[in-house]
């Protein structure tokens, strides 16, 4: 699959319709998600870490582009891949390990270390990113204005739009504002010219919902996976007091 394939996914989606991304962790959760005919997959760092005995956010780039590689391996969907803020790697290499791991799109975050970049210089980043993979890599944006907050003073809602339309400028395909209220979603799906990704949570709108709201596209962060380790932890229960 290439990453033409999950640009055409994203095109033409209609209101109450966005396409879904379901997030594996490994090869076998992955082929699970597949055989469910979801079209395409996009991994969550934080599952793939939890899956490898690391903290969110620890996850040393070898074993993550490995970890990427057994599930891209497993399934004949595209696979989307959630690399944080790129492991410090400059734009030409991470686009070769993306590509050599059989990603064909992936995620970049605005933040470095906790701390919210510069967004000019991350839309540069973003375009050596572009330049480097031509049209070989989905790349979707992800604005962390609703994770990090933004300096005292600084309305978060443009903040987000801001650094949004300096990312499509960039080459983004799709901008992620990682935990933007539902409400604002009408709002920010207007004011950038690409499709949103919304994150879908357990306690929130279903993605049928966030579509309706301006969602092209909902992802779950680790959200699967932890509910998955919660069914686990259930019948383990069940299984000790049997």
């Amino acid at each position: 699959m290439t990453a033409s394939d999950l640009r055409a996914l994203h095109l033409g989606r209609t209101p109450g319709d966005p396409l879904v991304l379901p997030g594996p962790w490994d090869a076998a959760s992955a082929r699970v998600l597949a055989d469910a005919g979801f079209p395409a997959l996009a991994t969550p760092s934080a599952g793939v870490a939890a899956s490898l005995g690391y903290e969110d956010g620890a996850t040393p780039a070898a074993e993550m582009f490995a970890a990427v590689a057994r599930i891209a391996r497993a399934v004949s969907v595209p696979v989307s891949a959630d690399i944080e803020a790129g492991y410090g790697l400059a734009p030409r290499e991470l686009v070769e390990r993306l590509l050599a791991a059989g990603a064909v799109g992936c995620n970049l975050e605005d933040t470095v270390d906790g701390v919210l970049v510069d967004a000019r210089w991350q839309a540069d980043r973003l375009a050596e990113v572009r330049a480097a993979a031509g049209d070989a890599l989905f790349v979707n944006a992800r604005v962390d204005t609703y994770v990090t907050g933004v300096p005292e003073g600084t309305d978060q809602e443009a903040e987000t739009v801001r650094r949004a339309l300096l990312y499509v400028a960039a080459g983004a395909d799709c901008v992620y504002p990682i935990g933007a209220p539902a409400e604002s979603l009408p709002r920010l799906a207007a004011a950038v010219p690409a499709p949103l990704n919304a994150l879908a949570r357990p306690d929130g709108p279903g993605p049928r919902r966030l579509g309706e709201l301006g969602a092209g596209r909902v992802t779950f962060g680790p959200g699967i996976q932890r509910r998955a380790m919660a069914a686990l932890r259930e019948f383990a229960d069940g299984l000790r007091g049997a």
